[in-house]
């Protein structure tokens, strides 16, 4: 038996009715439908689940209300409230595009996917978001969860991550997308794919556009949409050293603004602990030092596996690392600053 062919409004048709009944209307973002705010929410929504998400978006909006106080704000103070968020990255764009947006556009977003896929960290599926959501226009979006959605619906074969796949997959978006209630359709798009089409155990039974599956009807809903081939992540190690002065302060330094945790404050680290004295110009007694617990720290692309040491400081005077700005933390009182998850773990755990 031939598969119904769905037109664009029968598809998104489907998908609308299905979300009045079942999708999610109460997200804190959701109450707050302009560009600021969901540009916030989509930028924290990116690698990251809505659970996650919540407290996060809530208490960067209580200290960044408007695209003009974040654009005032100093990184640190952005770096501080995205700490255990993940993908730094993120938040320095996020700060990036607030400054354009205010210097470019007097704090009013633009109003067209090219020009939002101008600014520091967006692509066009989180302008497309943006567009939709906050104005009502017609735009496509092809996050994680349209993609499921989508390659499952036409059995897309192949990954995403390659371009002719990609294209594909935006086709497929931009033709169901409808030009009324655009945002309300984006916003079902994604809790389809994140309440019902789910990656794992997916609700097939009550999906509303299941008559239309292919990969449904060819009993290969679990295989789409294809993965990433699978390659060896390689494995890197590093000494992170919790160095305490008489107060039990821990010595934290401020990371290049770019790269790796770019812009975070984190502990020292070193590849050889013999070396320790020369290259951080400190007066340690390594024979005090204390290896601690390990722990290792999973990345996109590798696994940092941290061999924490502990040691205690002879001196009280500070002369490290002239050209980097450095502070002594104080876990009673902690400073507001970004930290990486691990380096958060190991001053909660060990200061």
């Amino acid at each position: 038996m031939a598969l119904p062919n769905y037109s664009p409004e029968q598809f998104n048709g489907a998908i609308l009715h299905w979300f009045d009944r079942h999708g999610r209307h109460d997200l804190p973002w959701q109450q707050h439908k302009t560009a600021y705010h969901t540009w916030i929410s989509e930028i924290m929504l990116q690698q990251t689940q809505v659970a996650t998400v919540i407290p996060y978006y809530q208490r960067f909006i209580a200290k960044f209300p408007d695209v003009e106080t974040l654009a005032a704000a100093q990184i640190d103070e952005v770096l501080h409230l995205w700490t255990g968020l993940g993908y730094y990255a993120r938040a320095r764009n996020l700060h990036k595009a607030a400054v354009q947006v205010v210097e470019q556009y007097l704090g009013v977003f633009p109003q067209s996917v090219a020009e939002l896929e101008a600014l520091s960290g967006i692509g066009k599926s989180t302008a497309g978001a943006i567009l939709s959501i906050s104005s009502n226009k017609r735009a496509a979006i092809l996050d994680g969860n349209v993609k499921r959605v989508l390659a499952r619906f036409y059995a897309v074969e192949g990954w995403a991550g390659k371009s002719a796949i990609a294209q594909q997959l935006w086709q497929h978006a931009e033709y169901n997308t409808p030009y009324h209630r655009a945002g309300d359709y984006t916003q079902a798009m994604m809790d389809m794919g994140a309440t019902l089409c789910t990656r794992s155990k997916p609700k097939c039974e009550i999906c509303p556009i299941l008559a239309g599956c292919s990969a449904k009807d060819q009993e290969r809903v679990k295989e789409f949409p294809y993965s990433k081939p699978k390659k060896t992540i390689p494995v890197r190690q590093t000494l992170m050293l919790l160095i305490a002065n008489s107060s039990n302060e821990m010595l934290l330094y401020q990371r290049p603004p770019s790269g790796l945790w770019g812009g975070l404050w984190s502990l020292p680290q070193i590849a050889d602990l013999r070396d320790v004295q020369h290259e951080l110009q400190l007066d340690i007694d390594v024979n005090s030092a204390i290896y601690l617990e390990p722990l290792r720290h999973t990345f996109s692309h590798f696994h940092l596996d941290i061999s924490p040491v502990k040691i205690k400081l002879n001196q009280e005077s500070l002369q490290i690392m002239e050209a980097t700005a450095t502070l002594w933390y104080n876990s009673d009182m902690p400073a507001s600053v970004g930290l990486p998850a691990p380096v958060k773990k190991l001053l909660e755990q060990y200061s």
